[in-house]
């Protein structure tokens, strides 16, 4: 699916994200492993590297280079699989990067990337300035783009994620289940891309169905995408009602 959906309200600037995949741990030729890249101030970040989003990146126009920020809402795997080839590209690509890269995740980052560098050494940036950052509940801005991050019900790193320019919120959850803290992250957001794990059945640390639809009560998002999407939802026959609508691959969301 290549659809594009605008939500601008005719304005000229703003926010473009494009979602890499929708799907989750259980590999699938439907949906790849959940991703986000947003444009918004200038900047380009990436939204969580599981399994083959380099190689989805690619498939969507970008190289590694093309991305300045890169958050990891968590680490498991399905999350963070491709973070070591995303920053291996970046020292051995086509060119060597000489971009900086800020990477930013919940508690635990630095010790995360530590261990990472401990197994694959060649990660440790040859040419270009990486800066790791920790943001488990907080804010950075930096040239027109604010970054805001609340701990997620989920794991105990979990992260869900405001991005904001001009006033425009866009918000991506990550993996979590109910709580106040990501009812607080998508009220009133202009987008809120969420996880919503199954339809109907209920498993903890994630939401189905009936949890967002609680949690959009509360918030009142004026447009949410679901997404890490299990299998079940392939049976789903049932009716999303605005503002709800079910997330594909490569669907593209103008802000």
């Amino acid at each position: 699916m290549r659809e594009t959906i605008s939500v601008r309200d005719g304005r000229e600037d703003g926010m473009r994200i494009k979602i890499l995949g929708t799907g989750t741990s259980i590999p699938s030729l439907k949906r790849g492993s959940s991703s986000y890249v947003v444009h918004g101030a200038g900047k380009t970040i990436l939204i969580d590297a599981g399994p083959a989003v380099v190689r989805r990146l690619l498939e969507f126009g970008y190289v590694v280079d093309d991305i300045d920020i890169l958050i990891i809402t968590h680490f498991h795997v399905d999350h963070t699989a491709d973070l070591s080839t995303f920053l291996f590209a970046c020292n051995y690509g086509l060119t060597a990067r000489e971009k900086p890269l800020s990477l930013i995740g919940g508690q635990g980052m630095h010790k995360f990337f530590r261990g990472l560098k401990a197994v694959y050494p060649w990660l440790a940036p040859k040419h270009y300035l990486l800066t790791v950052k920790s943001l488990p509940s907080g804010s950075i801005e930096e040239d027109g783009l604010r970054i805001e991050t609340k701990k997620m019900n989920h794991n105990r790193e979990s992260i869900g994620v405001t991005l904001i320019v001009d006033g425009t919120r866009c918000v991506i959850t990550g993996d979590t289940d109910y709580s106040s803290n990501l009812v607080s992250l998508a009220r009133d957001a202009k987008l809120l891309i969420a996880e919503c794990a199954f339809p109907e059945k209920k498993v903890k640390g994630h939401m189905n169905l009936e949890t967002l639809k609680r949690v959009v009560g509360e918030a009142k998002p004026q447009r949410v995408i679901l997404t890490h999407l299990y299998p079940d939802w392939d049976d789903f026959r049932g009716i999303l009602h605005a503002p709800l609508l079910l997330g594909e691959d490569g669907l593209e969301i103008r802000l």
